[in-house]
């Protein structure tokens, strides 16, 4: 016989769970008690659940496999919706628990009592409540089904605590694999017809991580001699090195590879949901019916034709679509060869660091990095205009080395990189936050020393709010209201957590101070100072007043 906890605990290591991520409550104490006996999964104790929550998504994007969260109920669920909108929003597998009250106190406002089920309702691909002890092999493995099968997507099952220390006897389950559709032969077929018709198409990839089918997109690129341009922080589904990658598509894209999306005959669009980011605000493709051929590949049929009617729409994972086009020969000349070329040069041309307000150059410092970090390194952040510099100026390399939250989430960066590193102690992982971003979940840097994990965190300092003050100087110049930030001297914080903090205010002092963080072996915080009128790398925040002035 079992207790509830231990049933619960069983089953997750049958389904492969290695690592999960909590804040500890007393509502599910049987929970804990059982993983105390586990010598299969790791457990990381975090400050706060939103952040637990975040390294739940982080695992699930590493690993393609569920991440696996425990909070307490009440204000633990609450504080983790961050993570699970995350995670929704950014099509990423993931579980969160969550303990509920007694089974005989329902319906009574007992004690931190909410129901899951309408709380997170709209939020996930399925909420519900496990009553019956005996059920939990049941709802468990549908949930690890649930949130891997086509768009994948977080689940939440509460746990009401008297039913975690019912006594039942155990029921095996088999393993679960995750499930993916797959293309049929005609629709590859349609695909190389229309591929063939065309004089200027382009690829949008947006899943497929892994590097197996980061190798079948680049021999189908280069069988093509196709441009491949990254979707909004997926820049890592392909090599950022290689000569038919173009650029990244969403917030701040370059102006050209725009340019290049609306005047495509021809857009493939592999694991991408098309959505406002990827489609630069709905600006790119016309609705419903884009006036290019669209071929829209994708794992979730409800996201098919959603908001763009395609020429071809194709219900298969980006794995198994990648591993068919891989197979694919062109039987024609392929008459774009030139323009690829030419939008790689583009690419190479909008990398290159303008100079900024300042005695700190973020541009070079990414350029910098970009040659000094291995290509497995992980890079994590948040939301923020500093974001701007990473997702333009460093190139990645390996395969799962962005961890960004397409939802725009602040404060992601921090829990994202402990995830990293808690996962794969041999690599190098660095997050970027801003001062707003990193006050929402730094004090995730505690787990970081607790675990003894050396990620770096570059924290870029303007002393404010900067996406918000750039929409609020563009749309009411000079009124600055609720956007200033009074900032404590975030070095002297990590010290005080016990880790290596240095502030950086000039550009030539970034390297020396890197490489002491490096060294240090412990996790490491670097505050770059930067001229607030730096608000991206394009345009100042006077410029942006000026101009909003001027109208």
């Amino acid at each position: 016989m079992r207790t509830g906890g231990q049933l619960l605990v069983d089953c997750l290591e049958t389904h492969g769970v290695d690592h999960l991520y909590c804040v500890p409550g007393e509502s599910y104490l049987a929970v804990l008690d059982a993983l105390h006996d586990s010598t299969a999964i790791e457990v990381t104790v975090c400050r706060q659940e939103g952040g637990a929550a975040m390294m739940a998504d982080a695992y699930g994007k590493m690993t393609g496999r569920p991440g696996i969260c425990f909070v307490t109920r009440g204000p633990g669920a609450t504080n983790a919706s961050p993570g699970v909108h995350i995670a929704a929003q950014d099509s990423t597998p993931m579980i969160l628990f969550v303990g509920q009250v007694a089974r005989g106190d329902f319906e009574r406002e007992a004690f931190q009592e909410i129901d899951y089920r309408k709380v997170f309702g709209p939020m996930v691909k399925w909420a519900a409540q496990i009553d019956q002890a005996e059920r939990i092999p049941e709802f468990v493995t549908r949930a690890f089904y649930t949130a891997t099968s086509g768009r994948p997507g977080p689940v939440v099952l509460a746990l009401p605590e008297d039913m975690l220390r019912d006594m039942v006897e155990p029921k095996g389950v088999e393993t679960f694999e995750p499930v993916q559709p797959h293309p049929g032969a005609k629709q590859i077929e349609r695909l190389a017809e229309l591929l063939s018709q065309a004089e200027r198409p382009l690829v949008m990839v947006g899943d497929g991580r892994t590097p197996e089918a980061r190798a079948d997109l680049q021999r189908f690129a280069e069988a093509w001699d196709l441009p491949v341009a990254a979707v909004f922080r997926r820049q890592d589904c392909i090599d950022n090195s290689h000569p038919n990658y173009v650029g990244d598509v969403g917030i701040g894209v370059n102006p050209k590879l725009a340019k290049r999306v609306k005047e495509a005959d021809l857009l493939l669009v592999i694991g991408a949901r098309l959505g406002e980011m990827t489609s630069s605000g709905y600006t790119l493709l016309d609705i419903p019916r884009p006036k290019q051929k669209l071929v829209h590949v994708y794992a979730g049929a409800e996201e098919l034709g959603r908001v763009y009617q395609p020429t071809l729409a194709i219900n298969a994972g980006a794995a198994p679509a990648l591993r068919a086009l891989a197979e694919l020969e062109p039987k024609s000349a392929r008459p774009w060869a030139e323009a690829t070329r030419q939008a790689r040069e583009d690419y190479l041309a909008w990398t290159t660091p303008p100079t900024i307000p300042g005695e700190l150059q973020l541009g070079e410092i990414l350029g910098w990095l970009r040659e000094r970090l291995p290509p497995e390194t992980v890079i994590c952040n948040g939301a923020g205009n500093y974001t701007a510099w990473v997702h333009r100026f460093y190139r990645y390399r390996g395969d799962h080395t962005q961890l960004a939250p397409t939802s725009g989430s602040m404060g992601y960066g921090t829990p994202a990189a402990v995830a990293a590193k808690r996962l794969h102690r041999d690599r190098p992982v660095v997050a970027f936050a801003g001062d707003g971003c990193f006050m929402m979940n730094g004090q995730e840097l505690a787990t970081a020393v607790q675990y003894d994990l050396p990620i770096i965190i570059i924290l870029v300092n303007n002393g404010m709010y900067g996406t918000i003050r750039m929409h609020q100087e563009r749309d009411y110049p000079r009124r600055v209201s609720a956007t200033d930030l009074k900032n404590p001297d975030f070095a002297a914080l990590a010290r005080a957590y016990g880790a290596y903090g240095e502030t950086v205010t000039h550009t030539e002092q970034f390297e020396a101070a890197f490489e002491r963080a490096w060294e240090s072996g412990k996790p490491a915080l670097l505050e770059l100072q930067i001229d607030p009128d730096a608000i991206t790398p394009a345009k100042t925040l006077t410029a942006i007043r000026t101009e909003a002035e001027a109208r």
